[in-house]
């Protein structure tokens, strides 16, 4: 079979991929590896410096949302109209996302698709911050509420024009299977790093040697994170570049050849025909669910555990059983960077897929095990199931990265278009939908077990079981569901080297080497 007719074959096999018809690699009993060439490698610098955009794009979000506390304490604000604050927001966030990635991927600059956003936006949103909490003083709720919910319009806005396209930046560093699990590992290492520090946030604004109240503490901590935001999120546009920059912009040249340019219209209907095609591809949708499903059964019963800890282990102490959840936090927070070492290692030698199984099993191997180890007669065993909880959420978003990576190349294939900012935007935007959703889920749900706040330790034996049962089996069960979402996940190692070799056969560049 000549060249032609050989990839002609393989298109075949791509397009085919798209509607899950491609056989699983790593079903066969000796799967072909594929080792990285030295030119798709990154260097660790260079992976340092995408993962301080993750370290940044996680220290705003917690920022922004652990910080409104003060509203309340600080400033008197009504807890519903904080409530409001926090979601309002939110609904704006929704609709650019989308909308900043269809931008940032038909972009067309000397500097890149993605890296002047990313220059721009990192010192906007880090500046933005930083004014929101120089808040007047002796004002009324009134002004206090439009205040905050003017400002964190503006801050979301230039927020998203960092954060989208450097999630897309991250999807092009590299076109190798492998590689692109390590820069998700490095990243989400880096990353995690935002959720150590943020849990003090209260505790610096408050801490009276430093500050005369919480409102003064705010306004400081506010220009200590926008000033390190700014600063550290410049360094993936100043460091890295667009591996994809000309091959996307000849893509867009070719497709809109002959078509009026520029007009609204045109762009709306070219994003409104993009959200179709890619929410028509079924191994990006495998992973959107997924990810609904473990993140926000996890999300749903987040506050659960300390009610569980309080109510249930220590009989409604709250000094005791806030001293052991910290355990368990500061315990799952150390543990979920061994996870992101050892199920990056593990994607890169038995795929990602298989990778993925086993850090969710593992998670819910430890979700099961709440029901045991939460034991009033032995409180030390709360910290038993701490381990392999963190396998939940640090195996999914080391591994979910580098899969939507390799669905984009072969939305190439069909689209002839690369459209990482789109993607990357749909699926954040996914996440965002559902954490909102499960936050709200959650209060109604611990209502319908029956706990009331004014009976302490005093809580039902009904009441008691069915939030046990909520904390250990809802994520159980929607983990278990995510699982079977990517049972027939087809972008295996296999497939994604055949999608590569395609494109470059396409545009006329060399061809990765088999091992």
């Amino acid at each position: 079979m000549g060249v032609a007719g050989g990839t002609r074959s393989l298109i075949k096999k791509a397009l085919s991929a798209w509607h899950i018809r491609l056989g699983p690699d790593e079903a066969k009993p000796a799967a072909v590896r594929y080792q990285t060439a030295p030119q798709d490698r990154i260097s660790f610098p260079r992976k340092l410096a995408y993962g301080a955009g993750a370290f940044v794009n996680n220290l705003l979000a917690a920022a922004i949302g652990g910080m409104l506390i003060v509203l309340n304490l600080g400033l008197g604000m009504n807890p519903a109209l904080v409530g409001l604050v926090g979601a309002l927001p939110r609904a704006l966030d929704a609709i650019i996302d989308p909308l900043m990635g269809y931008v940032s991927d038909h972009t067309k600059s000397r500097w890149g698709r993605r890296r002047p956003y990313i220059f721009v936006g990192a010192i906007a949103s880090g500046l933005i911050f930083a004014l929101l909490w120089q808040v007047p003083t002796g004002r009324s709720e009134n002004f206090y509420f439009w205040w905050f919910v003017a400002g964190s319009n503006l801050f979301y806005m230039a927020y998203t024009v960092f954060a989208a396209p450097w999630v897309g930046l991250g999807y092009e560093l590299t076109p190798d299977y492998h590689e692109r699990t390590r820069l998700m590992g490095v990243q989400n290492f880096l990353g995690q790093i935002a959720y150590l520090v943020a849990p003090w946030f209260l505790w610096i604004m408050t801490y009276k040697p430093w500050f005369k109240d919480q409102v003064q503490g705010a306004a400081s901590l506010a220009i200590i994170i926008g000033v390190f935001a700014a600063v550290m999120g410049v360094l993936p546009a100043i460091f890295l570049r667009e591996r994809f920059q000309h091959v996307a912009q000849a893509e867009v040249e070719k497709s809109e050849a002959g078509k009026k340019k520029g007009g609204l219209r045109e762009n709306l209907a070219g994003f409104l025909k993009g959200m179709k095609e890619i929410l028509s591809s079924r191994p990006f949708l495998m992973l959107c669910s997924a990810t609904f499903l473990i993140f926000n059964g996890f999300m749903l019963i987040s506050s659960f555990q300390f009610y569980v800890i309080i109510y249930y282990v220590f009989r409604g102490d709250q000094a005791r059983g806030a001293e052991y959840a910290g355990y368990a936090g500061t315990l799952g927070a150390i543990s979920t960077f061994g996870v992101i070492f050892l199920v990056t290692w593990l994607g890169t030698k038995i795929g990602k897929r298989r990778a993925f199984f086993v850090s969710t099993g593992m998670s819910m191997l430890g979700y099961g095990m709440k029901w045991f180890a939460y034991d009033p007669a032995h409180p030390l065993l709360i910290l038993l199931p701490t381990p392999f909880l963190a396998f939940g959420l640090g195996g999914l978003f080391t591994l979910m990265g580098s899969m939507i990576a390799d669905v984009v190349d072969l939305d190439e294939v069909k689209s002839f278009q690369r459209r990482e900012g789109m993607f990357g935007a749909v699926y954040w935007w996914v996440v965002k939908l559902g954490m909102a959703a499960a936050l709200a889920g959650g209060g109604f749900l611990l209502n319908a077990t029956g706990f009331e706040v004014d009976l302490g330790g005093n809580q039902s034996a009904r009441t008691i079981t069915l939030m046990r049962l909520c904390d250990a089996f809802i994520p159980m069960i929607t983990s278990g569901i995510a699982i079977w979402a990517i049972a027939r996940y087809p972008v295996t190692e296999e497939a994604a080297h055949e999608t590569r070799t395609i494109l470059e056969a396409r545009r006329g560049t060399g061809t990765v080497a088999s091992g």
